[in-house]
């Protein structure tokens, strides 16, 4: 039972409530700009833990998390320095859907990152469990813990991953728990409800661990890492070093007979899981069910961490009874005598309708309250991270009297994240992808520094040393493409060019043109003996931007019609009940969502051109 004694605890500008990926970026972008901060958890040992997948990355996500480190945040850092393996992905398609990918060390990334908070001024970690949001007046004035403490404050970021109300499920057994066997979080709900929140019920899960010393790895495919790539972040000039391997094995008929025979043992086709699971990441059970013309899935056999025997089974998420994982394993190449440490489950956890929030990720309703990360209905640890740095400097701002950051679609793959939640919502976890980003081809991981880290380093937040990295970089980027469109002599040029099956060319060529004709800038360099002295990412960064410089040229003009919808401002006073010509449907989204700007009201469901045509209108007759 709730404590219902009160005292003072504690007196912060912020506090952060969870310290997951979220919670972690939040607490940083607000204490490195100068906010005296409080950041409560559940348990002190489950800071930046990585319940599912010990990896960081992914297609998109990789972009995320370079952005995330080019605004000055530190999932990037703490990524490179406990990686365990790391690969670029997508390499075979074009530079925009290009992905890094690490492995990471699971314990060592929750010591790295626990040690970085432990170690930043203005930043204070309690270990309590929030039961409620102190309102005055329409505004944020603390909160109290189930401890009866009080922390006041005048801003608070809710980071609660999926431990709000937090069920885990596996077979017929629902137990009370967070992720991991960790407590959830069982008051803070209510105080959420009584705000004016919309709250609804989303599941995603895990699957089984097992012992690495038990499986036949002479029956599954290698995956080396990556070496001749860049790492993470801007301030690490290698990748990590690949320390580990990991595996690849597949499905089976058998495997999937096994589980069609058990669907009504299974909590997501018996009626024991009745909230939204992810589309993207679903269960073994789903994909077999969705996918049955499909012979086979891939499963990825990843290292948990240095010093554990765990191997993650990853894309064999499940929450089926024990005794029918043990078959499911049992049957798939490579496992066949595999022991199970840690058995797969479902969980299931409270979160938010993003509707109701603002582009800063500030609550429509409470002034000073944000929400970042799960709580807004995304899955994912870069999702997150992403999300808690903009609530936290979006806080940090507001605290100082600044402009808030908003980023646009064009500007950042963060950006369409958040224009998603707060403009579109999502009604099942949402994780991010690069074909979410239709400016994919100007937004890509190799240039996240050159569309950021100004804006981070103005913000307050990137510090002077990343700042002047960045200069460095950009000056280096910008000598190469001129040193690119160097003039070759003819006759040195013909003989390059005849070993690609080209013509003589009528005059002399540049570097420039050779990359147009699709030579690699590597041939370029070891034939003529230039461009040694750059690095490998202003390498890849001039020659990408070389390459595809047609299709930039017209991505740049697209964003730029795109903007002068964006610049044209919508009144916050708008009552678009009173605009005649708007369709009902269009009047009850616009009144709910206020959108700031006509770009943001088109991309609205509900609300067709027709109707941006009304309000445009409308906009000129007020002027």
């Amino acid at each position: 039972m709730e404590n219902t004694f009160t005292f003072l605890e504690y007196t912060a500008d912020a506090v952060v409530v969870g310290a997951g990926h979220a919670g972690c970026e939040a607490s940083l972008a607000l204490a490195r700009t100068g906010i005296k901060t409080a950041l409560l958890t559940l348990n002190l040992d489950s800071i930046a833990f990585l319940p599912c997948n010990p990896s960081i990355g992914g297609t998109a996500k990789g972009h995320l998390v370079r952005e995330i480190d080019a605004l000055g945040g530190e999932m990037g850092i703490v990524a490179d320095n406990t990686a365990l393996q790391i690969r670029m992905l997508n390499v075979g398609k074009g530079a925009a859907v290009q992905s890094l990918r690490a492995q990471s060390d699971k314990n060592a990334y929750h010591r790295e990152m626990k040690r970085v908070l432990e170690n930043t001024e203005n930043l204070r970690i309690i270990q309590a469990e929030a039961s409620e949001i102190l309102v005055e007046n329409g505004e944020c004035v603390g909160v109290k813990t189930t401890y009866g403490g009080v922390i006041a404050c005048k801003a608070v970021i809710l980071c609660t991953g999926v431990y709000l109300n937090g069920e885990t499920i596996t077979g017929d057994l629902v137990q009370k728990s967070g992720p991991n066997g960790f407590a959830p979080a069982t008051h803070l709900t209510k105080s959420l409800l009584s705000l004016g929140f919309s709250v609804r019920r989303f599941k995603t899960g895990t699957p089984a661990r097992v012992d690495s010393r038990t499986i036949d790895y002479s029956k599954c495919e290698i995956q080396e890492g990556d070496t001749d790539i860049y790492p993470f972040s801007f301030m690490h000039d290698t990748p990590p070093e690949n320390k580990t391997p990991c595996y690849l094995t597949y499905t089976n008929n058998a495997t999937h007979e096994i589980i069609l025979q058990n669907l009504e043992r299974s909590p997501l086709y018996n009626g024991t899981i009745t909230s939204t699971g992810p589309r993207y990441c679903p269960s073994i059970e789903t994909k077999v069910v969705r996918f049955k013309d499909k012979e086979r899935h891939q499963i990825f056999l990843e290292p948990e961490d240095a010093d554990t025997l765990e191997t993650y089974v990853q894309g064999m998420s499940t929450s089926m009874p024990h005794d029918v994982q043990r078959q499911m394993y049992a049957s798939v190449a490579g496992l066949e005598k595999a022991e199970i440490m840690r058995y797969g489950y479902a969980i299931e956890y409270d979160c938010i309708d993003t509707l109701d929030v603002l582009p800063t990720l500030e609550f429509k309703k409470v002034r000073g309250v944000y929400t970042a990360g799960q709580i807004n209905g995304t899955s994912g640890y870069e999702e997150a991270a992403a999300q808690g740095l903009i609530a936290g400097l979006n806080a940090s701002l507001k605290l100082r009297g600044l402009p808030p950051l908003i980023l646009r679609r064009d500007e950042a793959y963060i950006g369409v994240l958040i224009d998603d939640l707060v403009t579109k919502g999502t009604d099942e976890p949402y994780r991010m992808m690069t074909s979410r980003a239709e400016h994919r081809i100007c937004l890509r991981q190799d240039n996240a520094d050159f569309r950021l880290t100004e804006k981070g380093y103005a913000c307050g937040l990137a510090s002077k040393e990343r700042y002047e990295r960045y200069l460095s970089r950009k000056q280096k980027y910008e000598d190469l493409l001129n040193a690119l469109r160097t003039r070759i002599p003819q006759k040195e040029a013909t003989a390059f060019l005849k070993g690609y099956g080209y013509d003589e060319p009528s005059g002399g060529v540049s570097y420039a043109d050779m990359l147009k004709r699709s030579i690699p800038l590597k041939d370029i360099m070891q034939y003529f003996k230039v461009f040694g002295e750059y690095s490998k990412d202003v390498l890849e960064t001039a020659e990408i931007t070389v390459k595809y410089e047609g299709y930039l040229k017209q991505g740049v003009e697209i964003i730029e019609r795109a903007k002068r919808l964006e610049d044209k401002a919508l009144p916050e006073d708008i009552n678009y009940d009173e605009i005649l010509g708007l369709r009902l449907e269009a009047r009850e989204k616009l009144n709910r969502i206020r959108p700031l700007n006509l770009g943001q009201a088109g991309r609205i469901s509900g609300v067709n051109p027709a109707d941006i045509s009304v309000l445009m209108v409308w906009l000129s007759t007020r002027k």
